[in-house]
């Protein structure tokens, strides 16, 4: 019999995550630094394990999101992984599409107040686990983007649902289109965050003041200069603590209530958004826009529109499977090949 209750952290065996509870607290931590805390296939699985979790044990009262270390929080889903399995096999990202969705309908249903301690970068789906929190603190040395329409792929997973309700529509639309960087001051203005903290130190031990994204872009890279996330821990703590000190049953369905408008958007599209993303996954712009980002060039994004506009095929990378060989009778052979690819005959 399955007991509906929380389990001891020490008893699972996580390795993309830390999972802590503590004083009515809960901090899953994405422990990936090695890759800006993207997310794995393994990681999803391993958080909805972690949320459900924190969900069932009433000795938990607040969930904190965060990332390890101290350069990002998360940096949405690992792209190296996806070009290695999806472009391969793109139905198979229709399945992974709905472990993603899992984990963040895991966190968004936990039935408890969750907070997104962003350390660092906040980037593609980082931001979509971000807005999907209900409360979010953030170190004034990161910056959250969305790269999308960047690498090949449409943010769809919460970003395209969420932002126009949380920061109005045209500036989710200026993030969306243009996956541009949005400072810490400006999210905080716009509305992204609850609150922005101090957290680069100069080398006599002081924050840094004033500090605005040209000044903090210098001090990182300044040898003397160091992160500190110790005023964001103090300011996710001390929300936490204001959450604790309310009614559970009354923060749960005040939760879900205010749940109402992001569960709209997002059950209205989530699905399609899941079979198109599966769709486009056999085409030429991910190809191009993955490839590029694992072999670290630029994409050229006005190729495929040249080859649109002087009549050519910009979703195929060879062209439209249309070519039949005379000589072995293999069909379906791009458009741009001269030779057989089965038998090496002259097209």
């Amino acid at each position: 019999m399955v007991e509906l209750k929380g389990r001891r952290p020490g008893e699972f065996s996580f390795d993309e995550i830390i999972y802590k509870k503590e004083d009515f607290l809960a901090t899953v931590t994405i422990n990936r630094p090695n890759v800006y805390n993207a997310y794995s296939t393994k990681t999803l699985v391993e958080m909805i394990s972690a949320f459900q979790d924190a969900s069932w044990d009433d000795s938990v009262a607040v969930v904190v999101l965060t990332g390890a270390g101290t350069k990002a929080f998360c940096t949405g889903g690992d792209v190296a992984e996806y070009e290695t399995k999806f472009i391969d096999r793109p139905h198979d990202y229709w399945k992974w599409m709905g472990l993603f969705q899992g984990a963040l309908d895991a966190l968004r249903n936990i039935g408890k107040p969750t907070i997104a301690r962003l350390n660092g970068i906040v980037v593609g789906g980082g931001n979509e686990f971000n807005l999907c929190c209900d409360l979010a603190v953030m170190a004034e040395h990161a910056y959250i983007k969305q790269v999308g329409t960047q690498v090949g792929s449409v943010p769809c997973g919460g970003a395209t649902q969420w932002l126009p309700l949380t920061i109005g529509d045209r500036r989710a639309r200026e993030m969306l289109f243009l996956c541009e960087e949005v400072s810490a001051p400006d999210a905080l203005r716009w509305g992204l965050v609850n609150r922005v903290v101090p957290s680069i130190k100069n080398g006599t031990g002081k924050f840094i003041r004033p500090a605005d994204a040209p000044s903090i872009k210098d001090a990182l890279k300044n040898p003397d200069y160091e992160v500190d996330l110790s005023l964001l821990d103090q300011e996710v703590k001390s929300l936490a603590e204001k959450l604790i000190d309310k009614f559970p049953e009354c923060l749960r369905y005040t939760k879900q209530q205010t749940n109402f408008w992001k569960d709209f958007a997002w059950y209205n599209t989530i699905g399609h958004g899941r079979e198109w993303l599966s769709l486009h996954f056999a085409t030429r712009e991910p190809l191009e826009g993955m490839g590029a980002f694992v072999e670290k060039r630029k994409v050229d994004y006005r190729k495929l529109r040249r080859i649109g506009a002087d009549g050519g095929s910009p979703d195929y990378v060879h062209g439209a499977p249309r070519k039949v060989c005379s000589s072995c009778g293999a069909k379906n052979l791009p458009t741009a090949f001269e030779f057989c690819g089965k038998c090496g005959a002259k097209i």
